[in-house]
């Protein structure tokens, strides 16, 4: 099954909607401080059903298909996992952001980096930050035409567009246009390169493993609300309270649509 990456970001925004998981909130001013008696917040993300099935692109309908066939099924198709589960049901790829955090640890978050390796972008997903650098190289005897999306449910707008990516990459700054959280990017020659990330404002934060395990350090104690995304399965929230010194563990369950 194909399509447009456009009409998906459409049609996922509805989504969110009807869930109920909004994806925009104003920025906040962070301050660096010094952190006494920070706590541990840790905790694993695990999917529970079937996950979706991998998107499927037919390579012969698309330039450099030898290449990158390399990467294929074997029957011509190049497939796109959006939903990577793990042993024991860990979910990879969620993002964890702590929201509410005024002040802290130093937020030393300066450039997002991303790869095209063998026609897919790596990592899958992402952190990004609204006004600082994202980096994409390109390994690849083939050029790749670059575009990113920021959107919410309001609607989408490109942000990013390098026509023809050659092998000394490219590092742009990106706007977060309307204070947009979500940011997407795909190459508009190979359909199956997708990439997503999640845009921070602070530094506590987290990117699931392939376990689905995460952990964030030296949080000031307080009350605050979690949220875990996935690019295709939505958000989550939780809300919770950490201890001077404490230990907080939070385990986040997503189910199959």
């Amino acid at each position: 099954m194909k399509r447009s990456i456009v009409t998906a970001l459409c049609l996922g925004a509805v989504v969110q909607v009807s869930m109920g998981f909004g994806v925009f909130w104003p920025a906040s001013a962070y301050d660096t401080v010094v952190v006494t008696d920070g706590a541990l917040l840790r905790g694993r993300v695990t999917f529970q059903g079937t996950a979706p099935e991998p998107k499927e692109f037919e390579l012969h309908r698309y330039p450099d298909s030898v290449f990158c066939g390399a990467l294929s099924d074997g029957e011509g198709h190049r497939l796109l996992k959006e939903v990577h589960v793990g042993q024991g049901g860990g979910l990879k790829d969620v993002v964890i952001v702590v929201e509410g955090v005024r002040s802290g640890k130093p937020f030393t978050f300066t450039s997002a980096q991303v790869e095209a390796n063998v026609c897919q972008f790596l990592p899958f997903v992402t952190v990004v930050s609204d006004k600082r650098q994202l980096t994409v190289t390109n390994q690849d005897p083939v050029s790749h035409d670059i575009q990113g999306y920021a959107y919410d449910q309001a609607g989408v707008d490109i942000v990013l567009h390098r026509p023809s990516l050659k092998a000394t990459g490219t590092t742009d700054i990106v706007h977060l246009v309307k204070g947009r959280r979500v940011f997407t990017m795909q190459c508009g020659v190979h359909p199956y390169m997708q990439n997503w990330g999640y845009a921070i404002d602070n530094p506590y934060y987290a990117v699931t493993d392939a376990t689905g395990a995460f952990s964030i350090g030296d949080l000031p104690s307080g009350a605050y609300r979690v949220k875990a995304w996935h690019p295709i399965l939505g958000v989550q929230e939780r809300e919770l309270t950490v201890e001077p010194n404490g230990t907080a563990t939070l385990d986040v369950q997503f189910d199959a649509k």
